[in-house]
């Protein structure tokens, strides 16, 4: 199997740095973990992987609604890991790409992949990998930045460069906003259904998540498109491995 080749070293200690914001907010990850708590209710036992746990947040937050299931933090990070250790208890260093994960075919239950696939140079290889340690019709729980959020259609319609999008490591360029987070890649929902399916996914759900990045006085608007998923501006997508 084709694997993850590793960030460039510039890229790497790009993604080391604390500062680097990790996540979209709370909102995001606990309607993500009410969905895979929905997902696994009538279940106990489950093993559940949040790959690219980064420092922890994710994973903390989905806990309490997870009762009964093991949660095992996995980032390539070690700094990462260390920030993480408090919040998850069990932390494993592994990498999508590089031999893959440390866990067998099938192994696990569940995949929590919050606002990863965005920053990677090769997602197929990635959720190969995940399709790889998830059990048959196990879970695969992935948030991404929605390329076709409400507010970018009318930025794109303007002339300027849409949110979540970015040029430059060093700067941002062209759009709203002042913090760089290393996006690579961007999804609308459809592009994403095609490309979960394409790589062995039965897409269960698609949902909307806001995002905490959006100026106060447009915040109600942004919990509304949460009702069209494919304008809000986080997408939220349980799907399942296919057998």
């Amino acid at each position: 199997m084709t694997t993850v080749r590793p960030p460039a070293p510039g890229l790497r200690d790009f993604y080391e740095n604390p500062a680097v914001p990790v996540a979209s907010g709370d909102a995001r990850s606990r309607r993500q973990a009410q969905m895979l708590a929905d997902a696994l209710r009538g279940r106990t036992g489950a093993t559940v992987l949040d790959v690219g746990c980064g420092d922890g947040t994710a994973a903390a937050v989905a806990a309490p609604l997870l009762p009964g299931h093991r949660i095992i933090g996995v980032d390539w990070s070690q700094d990462a890991l260390r920030r993480a250790a408090p919040r998850v208890g069990t932390v494993v260093r592994g990498e999508l790409g590089d031999g893959g994960l440390p866990f067998a075919d099938g192994a696990v239950d569940a995949v929590l992949f919050s606002e990863v696939v965005e920053h990677l140079v090769d997602p197929d290889s990635a959720l190969d990998e995940l399709r790889r340690v998830l059990a048959p019709g196990g879970h695969l729980m992935l948030s991404t930045p929605n390329l076709a959020a409400w507010y970018n259609r009318a930025l794109l319609l303007a002339g300027v460069q849409p949110v979540f999008s970015e040029v430059s490591l060093r700067g941002i360029h062209g759009r709203p906003g002042s913090e760089v987070v290393g996006h690579l890649r961007l999804y609308t929902a459809r592009a994403l259904r095609e490309f979960l399916t394409a790589s062995g996914f039965r897409v269960v759900r698609v949902a909307g998540a806001p995002f905490h990045g959006v100026p106060r006085a447009l915040r109600p608007l942004d919990r509304l498109a949460c009702a069209v998923p494919s304008a809000a501006s986080i997408l939220l997508v349980h799907a399942r491995r296919a057998r």
